[in-house]
């Protein structure tokens, strides 16, 4: 009888989740103890838990149309091809506002806490910030090696001192998987572009 109320508590939970919050941000797991007492968590860290709801996740269309608006702007503050800001986010964080990486980069355009600050981003995670001020920095950088967007694209993985130590594209794996990614993303926005 105990375990019937604690599954029927916590399907009626589930379900008024899905209805009223905003969307699930990420995989549910859960798993009944030996008490018949359920746990939940969005975080896979036991191998008691089963994923009991799947993320539902957006295409890179629907997140480039969510944010099309804001890019546009971005792109006219800044002289900057839309479908370059485009690439960089997917190659980036692949559309995810929440994306921080190992190191500590934040957002959709995935900056450095002392970048965001240089670029007077107020809240990395929110996407407009975001965007806005990877699009400042990203100018700056086109301007800084001459509209060289290799270098540009360089520079903003690797850092500009790093470009000028080497004098051109750093040695780094990643970061030129980073510029090839990017410019593979940018050819197949332009081509698609509206």
């Amino acid at each position: 009888m105990y375990a019937k109320r604690v599954y029927r508590t916590a399907v009626a939970g589930m379900i008024l989740l899905l209805f009223v919050s905003a969307p699930v941000s990420a995989d549910i797991y859960r798993y009944v103890d030996k008490n018949g007492v359920w746990h939940f968590t969005n975080i896979y860290t036991d191998t008691r838990y089963r994923l009991y709801l799947a993320t539902t996740h957006k295409t890179s269309s629907e997140y480039i149309k969510e944010y099309k608006g804001i890019i546009r702007q971005a792109s006219k503050r800044f002289r900057l091809d839309p479908s370059l800001i485009k690439a960089v986010i997917k190659a980036e964080s692949d559309f995810d506002h929440e994306a921080v990486s190992r190191v500590g980069a934040q957002g959709l355009m995935q900056l450095m806490p002392q970048t965001a600050d240089a670029m007077d981003v107020g809240d990395p995670f929110d996407p407009e910030e975001n965007i806005f001020g990877g699009a400042r920095y990203l100018s700056q950088l086109l301007k800084r090696f001459k509209n060289n967007k290799l270098l540009a694209l360089a520079a903003y993985n690797a850092g500009p001192e790093a470009v000028e130590t080497h004098k051109g594209v750093p040695p780094y794996p990643e970061t030129r998987a980073f510029i090839k990614k990017v410019m593979s993303y940018y050819k197949s926005f332009k081509a698609n572009a509206k």
